[in-house]
C-alpha cells in the first residue's frame, strides 16, 4: 500500500531520504505551495539568501566542503540568476541538485508571466535537465537526479517543477533512496590494471618525476592515499589553485601551488625541469598551465594522466599512460601493487621544506614599498597564515583578493580548507561561497573579496548577519577592476585602461548598516590585532584594507612577472 502525497510532500520526503539537511534559495510565487508543506512537515533547514546567484554559489561551496550533493532552488522569476553558480559547479565537477519552480505546463505558450524554456536554458550547464509533469514520477526522478549528479564526473542536475505539481496528488509506493548517492563520488571505478602497472614502471624509472593535482583529487577525497604514494615513491606533489589542499602544504613533498594563478617561481621552475609529470584530477586548463607553456616542450618529458573524466585524459599533453578512473581508488590499487611488487623499494629521500621556506621568506621579507595609502597584501596573508585555526575555511575569488592567499597561505592539513572559483572565474563568488561554507563547517569562515566583486553581493550581508555564523569578510580595496588593469597595462601595453576604475564607496558604513563589526586596516602594525579580533568574534565581521592594483605591484602571474621585469616594475615571484 502506497502513501498518498502531493508533489511538495513527495519532493521533501525524497530529499530527506537522501540525507539532505540544507537547501539554499529564496521564495517566489511559484514556490509558495512547496514552502507551505515544508513548514508543516520537514526539518530540512532552508537557507534564505537575498539573490538567487548568491544561493547558487553558496550551494556549490557547500557541496565542495561537505562531500554531499547540495540542493538549490529558485522561483521562475529568478530562474536565470542561478546560471553563474551552476556554470561554476558544472566546470568544477560539483554536484548540485537544482530545483526551479515554474508556471503551469504550457502556460508559457500563452505568454504567462515568468515563462521561459528553463530546460533549454540549463541543459548546457547541467549533466541532465528534467521536467516534472507527474507527481507519480517524483521518486524515480529524484533517485535519478542524485545518481547522475554524484556518479562519474560529478555535476549539477536541473529539475523543473511546474507550480501545479506541488498541489497535485498521487499514490506513491516507491519512496526510497539509494544510499550510495547521498555522497560523492558515489562509485569509485579503478583504472585499467595493466595501465596502472605501466604507470608504476614509468614513475620508478623517472629521474625527476612530479605529481600535479587538480581539484579532482579533492573531489575524490584522495589526500591520504596521495600522500602515501608520494612518500612511497618520494615524488613531489604540486597542486593547481583549485586543487590547493590536496596534500598538506607543510608536507616535505608538497611543492604547493603551480600555474598562472598563484604559482611561485620555484614551483613552476620545478615543473619545467621535471622529466615525468603525473596529472591527477586536473583538466590541464590554461590557468594551471600558464596557457600550456608551463612544462616547456611537451616532447621533452613523459606525461601520465589519471582522471574520472575521460575527455580530460590526454586532452592537452601527449601521454605515455592514460588512466580513466576514480583518483582515490586507482591510487589505492597503485600503492598496493608497488608494495607487493617492490617490497624492498628504496628511494632517495626528498625534503622541499627549505626550498619552500626560502621562497616564502623572500616574499615575506621583500618589503617592496607600497604606493601611498595602501598596505601590503603579502603582510595580510602572512599574518592570517600564522593565526588561522585548523577548522577555518578560506574563500577567495579571482583578482588581488585570491592571488596572494593562493600563493602564500599554507594549508597545514589536507582537504577543502581553501575554496576558489577558478573554473569559470566570475566575480561575486567569495562572499556567497563563504555563506555556503558557514553552513557546511563549524569553524570560522574568512572570505577574501575585492571591491569589484563585493558590489555584486552586498545585499547578502544581511544573510550573513542573520545566520549568526562566524564569518569575516576581508575587502582588499583598490577602487578598480585591478585584474583587467594589470592585463591591459602589462600585456597589452595600454597606457591607461578604459572603464576599469570606479568611484569610492564608504564600505565600512555599508557594513555597519547591516550590523557587522567593522575595522579598517591602515598600517601593517594593525593587521595582526584586527585579524585576531575578527576571527575570535563569533558573528559577522568586515575588514577593509587598501591594496595596490595589480599594475602597481605585480603578483604571482608568470606572464605579468615577465612583463614587469621588462618594464622595471616591482613584482613578487
Amino acid at each position: 500500500m502506497g502513501s498518498t502525497m502531493n508533489g511538495a510532500q513527495a519532493i521533501l520526503k525524497m530529499l530527506e531520504l537522501h540525507g539532505v539537511s540544507h537547501v539554499f534559495g529564496l521564495p517566489g510565487e511559484t514556490t509558495i505551495g512547496w514552502y507551505k508543506e515544508w513548514r508543516r512537515h520537514s526539518n530540512i533547514e532552508f537557507v534564505l539568501t537575498r539573490d538567487e546567484r548568491t544561493a547558487s554559489f553558496a550551494a556549490e561551496a557547500y557541496a565542495k566542503i561537505t562531500g554531499r550533493p547540495a540542493v538549490l532552488e529558485a522561483p521562475s522569476p529568478g530562474v536565470t540568476h542561478c546560471t553563474p553558480g551552476l556554470t561554476e559547479a558544472f566546470l568544477s565537477s560539483v554536484p548540485v541538485i537544482y530545483f526551479s519552480s515554474d508556471i503551469p505546463v504550457n502556460q508559457d505558450k500563452k505568454h504567462g508571466l515568468t515563462g521561459v524554456d528553463q530546460t533549454a536554458l540549463y541543459d548546457s550547464i547541467c549533466k541532465e535537465s528534467f521536467y516534472l509533469t507527474n507527481v507519480k514520477d517524483i521518486p524515480f526522478m529524484l533517485r535519478r537526479a542524485f545518481r547522475v549528479a554524484t556518479s562519474g564526473r560529478p555535476a549539477p542536475v536541473h529539475i523543473r517543477v511546474p507550480i501545479n505539481i506541488f498541489h497535485e496528488e498521487a499514490d506513491l509506493d516507491d519512496l526510497y533512496a539509494e544510499p550510495e548517492y547521498r555522497h560523492y563520488p558515489a562509485h569509485r571505478p579503478v583504472a585499467d590494471h595493466s595501465k596502472i602497472r605501466k604507470a608504476i614502471e614509468v614513475l620508478l624509472a623517472a629521474e625527476k618525476p612530479v605529481i600535479v593535482c587538480g581539484q579532482g583529487a579533492l573531489i575524490s577525497r584522495a589526500s591520504a592515499i596521495l600522500t602515501e604514494l608520494a612518500e612511497l615513491l618520494q615524488i613531489p606533489v604540486a597542486t593547481t589553485t583549485p586543487g590547493k589542499g590536496a596534500i598538506a602544504e607543510t608536507h616535505p613533498l608538497s611543492l604547493r601551488v603551480i600555474g598562472a594563478r598563484g604559482g611561485m617561481d620555484y614551483s613552476n621552475a620545478y615543473l619545467k625541469d621535471a622529466d615525468t609529470v603525473f596529472f591527477i584530477g586536473t583538466n590541464t586548463d590554461s590557468s594551471s598551465t600558464d596557457h600550456w607553456k608551463l612544462y616547456g616542450d611537451p616532447k621533452s618529458k613523459a606525461f601520465l594522466h589519471l582522471d574520472i573524466a575521460e575527455a580530460h585524459v590526454g586532452n592537452n599533453f601527449p601521454l605515455k599512460v592514460g588512466l580513466v578512473g576514480d583518483a582515490r581508488a586507482s591510487l589505492e590499487y597503485m600503492v598496493e601493487l608497488v608494495r607487493a611488487k617492490h617490497p624492498d623499494l628504496e628511494r632517495e629521500t626528498l625534503d622541499l621544506t627549505q626550498v619552500k621556506r626560502t621562497a616564502l621568506d623572500n616574499v615575506f621579507n621583500s618589503n617592496i614599498p607600497m604606493p601611498g595609502g595602501t598596505v601590503s597584501p603579502v603582510k595580510l596573508t602572512q599574518a592570517l597564515d600564522a593565526m588561522l585555526p585548523p577548522d577555518a575555511i578560506v574563500t577567495a575569488e579571482p583578482g588581488v583578493s585570491a592571488i596572494y592567499p593562493s600563493a602564500l597561505l599554507s594549508l597545514k592539513q589536507a582537504g577543502r580548507g581553501y575554496i576558489t572559483n577558478y573554473s569559470m572565474g566570475a566575480l561575486g563568488y567569495s562572499v556567497p561561497a563563504g555563506i555556503g561554507a558557514s553552513f557546511a563547517n563549524d569553524g570560522p569562515v574568512i572570505s577574501f573579496t575585492g571591491d569589484g566583486s563585493l558590489a555584486f553581493v552586498l545585499g547578502d550581508f544581511e544573510t550573513i548577519k542573520r545566520s549568526g555564523k562566524n564569518h569575516t569578510v576581508i575587502l582588499t580595496r583598490n577602487d578598480n577592476y585591478g585584474w583587467i588593469r594589470g592585463e591591459a597595462i602589462l600585456l597589452d601595453d595600454v597606457d591607461e585602461p578604459w572603464s576599469t576604475d570606479f568611484g569610492a564607496v564608504d564600505y565600512i558604513k555599508v557594513a555597519e548598516g547591516f550590523g557587522f563589526r567593522t575595522a579598517r586596516i591602515t598600517s601593517e602594525s594593525e593587521i595582526e590585532p584586527v585579524l585576531r579580533e575578527a576571527i575570535s568574534h563569533p558573528g559577522a565581521n568586515f575588514i577593509e584594507i587598501r591594496v595596490p592594483s595589480q599594475d602597481k605591484i605585480v603578483p604571482f602571474v608568470p606572464s605579468w612577472v615577465r612583463a614587469a621585469k621588462s618594464k622595471n616594475l616591482p613584482y613578487f615571484t
